[in-house]
């Protein structure tokens, strides 16, 4: 997961007078055919953004964004779908894909109009220091919840890899117990990474990452055709631990609902989270534009999208209602094809938790110390009691499912819901688009549908854990 980092940049107040060093473009010409052409009202100057001259190329922003979209949760795409159905999930997921372009739509038209290229920043000047707060509160939850996801698969998985490799019995050595091995990944290569200043050398690991989740995908496909209906077979290395479930014929369903299937929408919802990269990368843009950006988020949603209904169908596909919430522990231990995506996925992983640290910190910065300069104690005790906590979270949380359902339920609808609306209705002027215009009506309607999804989506998880019905296909 790519994150491209603005940091260090100061951005010109539009209420300044005169003009940026080297010449300010004024937003109309700059976002042509995306507001309305209606003139600034007299005595308001355009907003202008920073005089930087971007240098990243279409090609290499669509990459940047597809690794920042990319995430741990397509390894339980399969899983949702299964308590979905193979077109109502698919329907779904393209839902998803597309209100998640509309938002980038919301966040660009803000960023337009004051000439702000920063979601904490985008936050106070719609809702004062408290929207600083609060903006940077659930860039944190996400964040932290991404991590959390990360290490739990290196929780579940190195294990078994390590195990492989000795010919041991994962379960009966001491050295193989994941709570101890997350950790010592943690200090050994995640620490050291996110103790550097800035962001720029991990972005070469961002390639890295997503070529490990291409041959991911491309495996979980050929293991389809090779293994048919897994069902029955003596395919699965890891016996599950709860009832079966009562369909465990080799037959797809296209509908289907169950009490779990209020863990599909946040699973699927947190798989498309981008928002808080989106800006920097907008800001490293070459000739950048809103129509430009916007293409950039749309051709990457859309490779997303193909990626994730891929994976989710063959997954699906190959084990049908029998599929595990972690997709890789269906598999065989012993089998040398899926013993190299287990290293991918881990090796993807693994170098991508120190990028998701990053804004965490930046953020708490900014709340904590805002007028403080650099310091190394710091930057390293922040990073440190990041990763204690995050630590204490996977040991203590039982299964991966958990993480997507609750970071899902809430930091997802915020990030791509609610916060992108209520910045559309309070920054857009009214001389732009007043407030009973269709387009401010229809961000109202999109933020009121981010809290019934948060609502409905807590309700029934809070309801499943309360009647034990939270971990029926859990491991």
């Amino acid at each position: 997961m790519a994150i491209s980092s603005a940091e260090g940049m100061e951005l010109q107040d539009p209420k300044m007078n005169g003009a940026l060093p080297g010449g300010a473009v004024d937003y109309r010409q700059e976002h042509e055919g995306f507001l309305p052409s209606h003139s600034p009202s007299p005595g308001r100057k355009p907003a202008q953004f920073m005089d930087f001259e971007g240098k990243t190329s279409f090609g290499m922003s669509v990459f940047n964004l597809s690794n920042a979209i990319m995430g741990s949760g397509i390894l339980g795409l399969a899983y949702a779908m299964a308590h979905t159905g193979v077109l109502f999930f698919l329907a779904l997921l393209l839902c998803i894909a597309l209100l998640s372009s509309y938002s980038i739509h919301l966040l660009l038209t803000c960023a337009g109009v004051v000439g702000i290229r920063a979601y904490e920043q985008l936050g106070q000047r719609a809702l004062g220091p408290a929207g600083k707060v609060v903006v940077a509160a659930v860039i944190c939850l996400h964040n932290v919840g991404a991590m959390s996801s990360y290490l739990f698969i290196i929780k579940s998985e190195l294990p078994l890899v390590i195990g492989t490799f000795l010919d041991m019995d994962p379960e009966g050595d001491w050295f193989l117990k994941g709570n101890l091995l997350i950790i010592i990944v943690s200090v050994l290569i995640i620490l050291p990474l996110a103790l550097m200043r800035h962001l720029g050398y991990l972005g070469y690991t961002s390639g890295l990452s997503l070529t490990c989740m291409l041959f991911f995908l491309i495996s979980v496909i050929y293991k389809k055709f090779q293994l048919g209906c897994a069902i029955g077979h003596n395919e699965t290395a890891v016996e599950r631990k709860s009832p079966p479930s009562l369909n465990t014929s080799c037959e797809a369903q296209m509908f289907t609902a169950d009490s779990q299937m209020f863990y599909t929408v946040p699973i699927m919802a947190f798989a498309f989270v981008c928002h808080p990269e989106v800006l920097p990368i907008y800001t490293e843009l070459c000739r950048p534009s809103k129509r430009r950006m916007q293409a950039v988020a749309n051709v990457s949603i859309g490779a997303m999208f193909c990626m994730y209904a891929l994976t989710a169908t063959f997954g699906y596909l190959t084990f049908y209602s029998s599929v595990e919430a972690e997709m890789l522990h269906m598999y065989s231990q012993q089998d040398l094809l899926i013993l190299c995506v287990r290293l991918a996925v881990l090796l993807a992983v693994t170098l991508t938790v120190p990028v998701v640290l990053f804004p965490i910190r930046r953020a708490l910065q900014q709340l904590l110390f805002p007028s403080k300069a650099f310091s190394w104690p710091r930057h390293v005790a922040i990073a440190l009691i990041l990763l204690v906590l995050v630590n204490v979270l996977v040991i203590c949380v039982p299964t991966i499912r958990d993480i997507f359902g609750v970071i899902g339920s809430t930091s997802a609808p915020s990030l791509i819901f609610i916060l992108p609306s209520v910045f559309y209705l309070r920054i857009v002027p009214s001389e732009v688009e007043p407030l009973y215009s269709w387009p401010k009506i229809l961000a109202l309607c999109f933020g009121i549908l981010g809290v019934l999804f948060m609502a409905i989506s807590l309700g029934f998880m809070f309801a499943n854990w309360a009647t034990g019905q939270s971990h029926v296909s859990g491991h």
